[in-house]
């Protein structure tokens, strides 16, 4: 049942193979799912630092857009050039509204033509909290000129770690040749696969979208692979915040725009201010505003001068007291072994190395503004 007790949570098409492997599951976004297995949040962490950790992500939303006028069409509901995307190329982008907050982020990839019957002209992953909005919103606003599909029938892995290339090259040798945000279609264990080089940890790695009834047969084939143990929500949140990734709801809502976030470097030129295609999607405005410097906050890295650990929604302080922002997502870093955290600070507060504090149980707890990420990203570019 979900957290309210009167829902029952829905499955991902590997909740058996999760209790077999002893997990501890727990409601997220509607679904039962493995927060950590046997070994723990931190033995899971490090062995994707050094090793592959493969992560059951089918909670997310996949949705194909059909029709030549898609990307066009996309580009009504995001800051991002989709016109200009080439086949095999994947790209970030996010819905914002008519503030200039953001609704969700997403990844948006354009199959090569072989792929497009199975995978649409557009193929989109979006949050798990946010699929059903996400779809309403495409529906609504842009039906009328592409096809939008949503697709229930597939499970979604993920595969992340140093070792991951060479584990996947085990099953399908092509695998190797993608590079960071490309992707094809693969045929893995018999099953018709949309595998692109990415992930949500900082780590080489890989998603793979795997029809439902062959998820569990994947998942078994990769674990039988000595490289590679699960992992869980824990892990990939102390991944994802070493890696200075945002978590939607938490670093990044309805109320942040892009520019305060962190992302303006995913709103590219043609779609900028001057740009070719500037504008036309909601809050364009404000957001211009944002990348002219009327932005009033900056997402930032904080690392604790002392050992304590410093969670989501803990004040964060000047030397006076006076609030300046609040914690977003905090942890004890496993891998820089210091309290790390992000929150979003006034532009005077955001620069590198400024000191602020930490309201921790009645102490101020001293923190240093860090540049994002604190631990290196390791794409294969």
């Amino acid at each position: 049942m979900s957290a309210a007790g009167s829902t029952p949570l829905l499955q991902t098409p590997l909740h058996a193979l999760h209790l077999r492997l002893g997990a501890r599951m727990v409601p997220f976004a509607g679904y039962a799912m493995p927060v950590q297995y046997p070994t723990g949040v931190m033995a899971e962490h490090r062995h994707c630092r050094a090793g592959a950790a493969l992560f059951d992500v089918s909670h997310m939303g996949q949705i194909r857009l059909v029709g030549a006028d898609a990307a066009a069409a996309l580009e009504t509901l995001v800051p991002v050039d989709l016109v200009d995307l080439a086949p095999g190329r994947q790209r970030y982008a996010f819905f914002t509204n008519a503030s200039g907050g953001l609704l969700d982020d997403l990844m948006v990839v354009r199959p090569e033509a072989a792929a497009r019957e199975a995978f649409g002209d557009l193929f989109l992953v979006v949050n798990a909290g946010c699929k059903d909005a996400d779809l309403r919103h495409l529906l609504t606003h842009i039906a009328h000129r592409c096809q939008v599909v949503a697709m229930p029938e597939r499970a979604l892995l993920a595969l992340q770690g140093p070792a991951a290339v060479q584990v996947l090259a085990r099953l399908h040798g092509g695998v190797a040749q993608l590079k960071f945000m490309t992707g094809g279609p693969f045929e893995l264990v018999g099953a018709p696969c949309f595998v692109t080089r990415s992930g949500y940890t900082g780590e080489d790695g890989f998603e793979i979208s795997v029809p439902a009834d062959k998820a569990e047969l994947l998942a078994e084939a990769l674990l039988a692979q000595a490289e590679v143990k699960p992992a869980g929500l824990g892990a990939r949140d102390t991944l994802r915040l070493e890696a200075g990734m945002c978590l939607y709801g938490h670093d990044i809502n309805e109320s942040t725009s892009p520019v305060e976030a962190g992302l303006a470097w995913a709103i590219q030129k043609v779609r900028r201010p001057g740009g070719a295609r500037a504008g036309g999607y909601p809050g364009a405005a404000v957001i211009a505003s944002h990348l002219a410097g009327a932005a009033p906050s900056r997402r930032v890295g904080l690392v604790g001068l002392e050992r304590v650990p410093v969670r989501e929604g803990t004040a964060i302080v000047d030397g006076h007291g006076h609030k300046l922002g609040t914690v977003t997502s905090g942890t004890l870093s496993p891998s820089v072994d210091q309290p790390v955290a992000m929150a979003y600070l006034p532009l005077d507060h955001a620069q590198p190395h400024h000191e602020v504090y930490a309201e921790v149980r009645g102490k101020r707890v001293p923190m240093r503004v860090n540049p994002l990420p604190f631990h290196p990203h390791r794409y294969q570019r």
